[in-house]
């Protein structure tokens, strides 16, 4: 069942969506919006059982591309399909909106789609995460992302993230709770039929081979590593990434 979502818009243009990472929301993204909203008409969403959505009984990566695709649908009924943005599990969201929608293109922000590496950290703190660690465990896989983030912004951030352990655990069944081969199996159906423009653009190099990795699953796939700049490289350097994305939208005609 689709979760209405809690969403803004702003500006004027073609729509762009923004999708946020886990325990964040829509804000997460201020930095840039109003520099996007100039020529854009931005959508900002807060996914189920984050920010100020409610949550649901079911958080597959296709359930909350379908809660998106469904607001997309509310305020733009007959407009071209959205360009969409998305960091770490947004970025996941936005892959497999791409995959069963129609868009101009996708923007993955450093979340890697070879799940195998986060499986098995994921695993390893399995029953941390379950219990009463779970607060301090998700503050230190943050902190191991941070990279060059300044600290005001990264203040920003940790203001807006709400860890809700039974959230996060219902998005990260998908790696607590399955084999590597049926992780592998299940990246391999979410973005069967992918074929729309794709860019992935990581600040932690996701390591040697991860190029050929992805393009034997998404052909059209661009790959670029901001090496050095932690997970979120959109924040770090905003105005580069403002300008990568306006080039990639340029570039799909």
């Amino acid at each position: 069942m689709i979760v209405p979502l809690a969403h803004d818009l702003q500006g004027d243009g073609p729509l762009l969506v923004l999708v946020h990472g886990i325990t964040e929301n829509r804000h997460s993204w201020d930095p840039l919006t109003a520099d996007l909203a100039r020529d854009h008409r931005v959508l900002r969403v807060d996914l189920r059982g984050h920010g100020e959505s409610p949550a649901g009984d079911d958080y597959g990566v296709a359930t909350l591309a379908d809660d998106v695709a469904a607001v997309v649908a509310e305020v733009d009924p007959d407009g071209p399909p959205p360009l969409l943005v998305g960091h770490s599990l947004g970025g996941m969201v936005v892959t497999a909106y791409a995959a069963a929608h129609d868009v101009r293109g996708a923007v993955n922000v450093d979340q890697s789609l070879d799940l195998a590496p986060l499986q098995a950290g994921v695993q390893a703190q399995a029953e941390n995460l379950r219990g009463p660690a779970f607060p301090a465990v998700i503050a230190a896989l943050f902190d191991s992302m941070r990279g060059t983030v300044p600290d005001a912004e990264w203040a920003r951030l940790d203001a807006l993230r709400r860890p809700d352990q039974a959230v996060v655990l219902a998005i990260w069944g998908l790696l607590l709770d399955t084999t590597p081969e049926e992780l592998e199996k299940a990246v391999e159906a979410m973005v069967s039929g992918l074929t729309a423009p794709y860019l992935a653009l990581d600040g932690i190099d996701p390591g040697p081979g991860h190029g050929e990795w992805l393009a034997r699953r998404i052909p059209q796939a661009q790959l670029e590593v901001w090496a050095g700049l932690g997970h979120y490289p959109h924040l770090v350097e905003p105005e580069r990434f403002l300008a990568r994305v306006r080039r990639f939208e340029a570039e799909l005609g």
